[in-house]
């Protein structure tokens, strides 16, 4: 296909490409560690702004890893334009969460099903209510027997996309009342934009934080670095999802 190169993303080598499917970290260091321990042959295809993305192969299948950098704003402008004009099919984000469920502990991968949120990113839609973010029933069928093959522990359920890092206002442990696992900042946004292109998207997260006492955490080295289970998942998902146009 034709690519149109955006504001945000430059493709280095249009022969290469992006892959159908792109995981997605926040991190910029932690896309180019997934491309350097997991991927074969990785080359730069992005660089805009520092958020790096990588395409090489995994298993014979092309994938991509590129950054969202933080937030929905961010990860909605990447996920458009990967979506909208580099041919991406499905996009699995890959980050970290704090735990609001005191069943969900430090390290734990929980695969977002929802995404409830205090964003006001679906105003854009101008509907008459409050749209639903949810992810792609194919790529969760994909992620489950991925976790199965790979013997990977999940937790599914809803995650809630935080605007705020730091809130004055509600806790994001409430948030559990209402079922919700873990607090994140990204997903809402990514499931909207998918739905809205009739894309697919899945937010796979692993815990760094608890938001309930004691309040544990994992350092910045342990975030970008021993996440390994979770990329393993998302990289057997990426290979599932390779023949989803089979289908």
């Amino acid at each position: 296909m034709e690519y149109k190169n955006t504001p945000h993303i430059n493709l280095l080598n249009k022969d290469l490409g992006f892959g159908k499917t792109v995981l997605m970290p926040g991190d910029p260091l932690r896309a180019k560690f997934i491309a350097e321990n997991f991927l074969e042959n990785p080359e730069l295809v992005n660089n805009v702004r520092g958020i790096q993305g990588y395409t090489g192969f995994y298993k014979g299948v092309k994938v991509s890893v590129m950054a969202s950098g933080m937030g929905m704003p961010s990860i909605g402008i990447y996920s458009y334009e990967l979506f909208e004009f580099f041919g991406v099919k499905n996009i699995i984000r890959v980050g970290s969460a704090g735990a609001i469920d005191e069943d969900v502990k430090l390290k734990d991968i929980v695969v977002g099903l929802g995404a409830s949120t205090n964003s006001s990113f679906a105003a854009q839609y101008g509907l008459k209510g409050s749209v639903a973010p949810v992810c792609s029933y194919d790529l969760l069928k994909a992620v489950d027997k991925a976790s199965s093959k790979e013997n990977i522990n999940i937790k599914v359920g809803a995650l809630f996309s935080s605007d705020t890092f730091y809130d004055d206002t509600t806790p994001s442990a409430q948030w559990g009342k209402v079922g919700c696992l873990a607090v994140e900042m990204e997903a809402a946004s990514l499931y909207l934009t998918a739905q809205r292109l009739k894309k697919r998207a899945l937010a796979i997260c692993t815990i760094s934080d608890l938001v309930y006492p004691p309040f544990d955490t994992l350092s910045a080295e342990e975030r970008e670095k021993t996440f390994t289970d979770m990329m393993h998942l998302a990289l057997e998902t990426a290979v599932i999802a390779e023949d989803f146009e089979k289908l």
